[in-house]
């Protein structure tokens, strides 16, 4: 008797359809698309960032910076806020969606402060100056790093319960 979890449609009889990093990350584990989709993000999100702030560095029209009271909000502020979102996040939900998600946002949320790490160990704005450089040397540390480790241990392949998972 096929039940709707093996015949891959949903108790209504319509085929389910399958999440976004199954099609995107077939074969792999839920707990492994976590940090791939954390490593995505976050050098993603570095490159991002490197290149707003440039823009708004070289003055281009209609990009700025974001403030609040005249004061300067830095993007590790933002960075800060996500991982203590993702953190608070994890420690209530379980499922493999939920580690796909809040492993993209925890990439997103490190690369945001990762990229200020230079004006947080000097506790001033030396984004552009050649103590600045701390930060991309961090930066690419740990992509290089993390994309190795990821790269040669190989995780185990997606089981059919894995597949059949909402993540």
């Amino acid at each position: 008797m096929n039940s709707a979890k093996t015949s891959g449609r949903a108790p209504s009889g319509r085929k389910r359809r399958r999440s976004l990093w199954l099609r995107v990350l077939p074969g792999i584990s839920p707990k492994r698309r976590g940090f791939i989709l954390a490593w995505w993000g976050f050098a993603l999100t570095f490159g991002g960032m490197r290149l707003l702030t440039w823009l708004i560095h070289i003055d281009v029209a209609g990009v700025g910076d974001v403030q609040a009271g005249g004061v300067h909000l830095h993007h590790y502020v933002w960075g800060i806020l996500l991982l203590a979102v993702v953190g608070a996040a994890s420690l209530a939900e379980r499922s493999a969606r939920a580690r796909a998600w809040l492993g993209l946002a925890y990439g997103v949320g490190l690369a945001l402060v990762v990229d200020e790490a230079a004006l947080l160990i000097s506790l001033e704005d030396v984004y552009w100056d050649t103590e600045g450089g701390i930060s991309i040397a961090l930066a690419i540390a740990l992509i290089a790093v993390v994309g190795s480790v990821l790269a040669f241990t190989r995780g185990r392949r997606a089981s059919r319960d894995d597949a059949d998972d909402d993540g």
